[in-house]
């Protein structure tokens, strides 16, 4: 059977008036597309080290700028544009952290180092929050169950969860200080609050009742490096407010704020969440994902480092950010309108924060 052609993109039902389209492929995958994800990219999948590198120290170089220029300003309409600008640029140099649980161990020489002692540290989300915790949400078996620490089913829930999914990102910086700053050094003499925090609060994850596992081996010494960094950085915030008052750390939490309530809301579109706990293939798992392909631009800026096309990520995890547009090119112009490639292809964060609010008011 080829399911791609059941398909009707368009109304998300397949093309005899049936059920909606992820539940056509919960016990098959749409083979002529994954053939084609496979045969029609083995050129691409190269990290370049040309394109990560200055991609990434600009746009930390312009985030600490802007965060300094709004700090040091006496004009609130330049500290505020300030602080937008730097909050967009970090924003983006954060979501190297994604790219970092992806690509070979060897790909990129120094490239995790040099980002975590550039952004992760000083931001406070070092790579081991996301590292090991990421792909599970990529095992053919946990996507969208409840072992998946980066999903819950959004859309099948009650209205006020997505004003409060999305504001509760405001009070991330100040919890991740209170992390490394307080809990971290209480951990080494409490070993009860040691395991608590590593358990409920060393992951980037929504679904609270996922339980982090303790590392293990080579992972292990990563992990306390960067813990050990991040816990001495956070002591040197709170130790600065003695020498320089509250205003440079409260100007920079907001700044940290915006950036993660940005990526709070490229999160709700990321997947439609209309996964009710059970084991997705492949196929299925790709048709819950959303990709936002050009012309538009503004995805650029909310769905930065290749996360516009995270539906095509979803088929092809290990490919880097910087071949994304051109496997999507290709996959388009093969696969055609109306295929189930396209099924997965959105035009906007709008109509998609629409999509889910709607369904639940449904269940209001």
């Amino acid at each position: 059977m080829n399911v791609q052609q059941s398909l009707d993109p368009a109304t998300g039902t397949s093309r005899d008036g049936g059920p909606a389209t992820r539940a056509q492929f919960q016990t098959q995958d749409d083979k002529d597309m994954l053939r084609a994800a496979r045969d029609l990219t083995k050129d691409l999948g190269e990290a370049k080290p040309g394109i990560y590198w200055p991609d990434m120290l600009v746009s930390t170089a312009i985030g600490y700028a802007g965060i300094a220029t709004a700090i040091l300003s006496d004009s609130i309409a330049i500290a505020v544009v300030s602080g937008i600008l730097a909050a967009l640029a970090l924003y983006r140099s954060l979501m190297f952290i994604h790219e970092l649980t992806h690509i070979k161990k060897d790909a990129l020489p120094g490239f995790r180092l040099g980002w975590n002692l550039m952004v992760g540290v000083p931001m406070l989300t070092p790579s081991f929050m996301y590292e090991g915790v990421h792909v599970i949400h990529h095992k053919r078996t946990q996507y969208g169950t409840i072992e998946d620490p980066e999903y819950l089913p959004l859309a099948l829930m009650k209205p006020w969860s997505l004003p409060l999914f999305v504001l509760i990102a405001l009070l991330a910086p100040a919890a991740l200080l209170v992390r490394f700053g307080i809990l971290v050094p209480l951990g080494v003499v409490i070993p009860p609050i040691r395991k608590l925090v590593w358990e409920r609060f060393s992951s980037l994850s929504i679904n609270p009742d996922f339980r982090r596992k303790r590392p293990t081996g080579d992972f292990r010494k990563r992990v306390f490096w960067q813990e050990a960094g991040a816990s001495v950085w956070a002591l040197t915030l709170f130790a600065s407010t003695f020498a320089i008052g509250w205003r440079p750390l409260l100007i920079a939490l907001a700044v940290a704020s915006l950036t993660a309530v940005l990526n709070q809301l490229r999160t709700l579109v990321a997947h439609l969440w209309e996964n009710e706990g059970e084991p997705m293939t492949v196929t299925a798992q790709y048709l819950d994902s959303v990709n936002v392909p050009p012309p538009g631009v503004a995805a650029e800026i909310w769905a930065p480092v290749g996360l516009r096309y995270h539906a095509l990520h979803h088929l092809m995890p290990s490919m880097p950010y910087h071949d994304l547009p051109e496997a999507h090119r290709r996959l388009a112009k093969e696969l055609g309108t109306g295929s189930t490639y396209e099924g997965a292809n959105h035009p906007g964060m709008l109509p998609l924060v629409g999509r889910i609010a709607r369904s639940t008011m449904m269940r209001g």
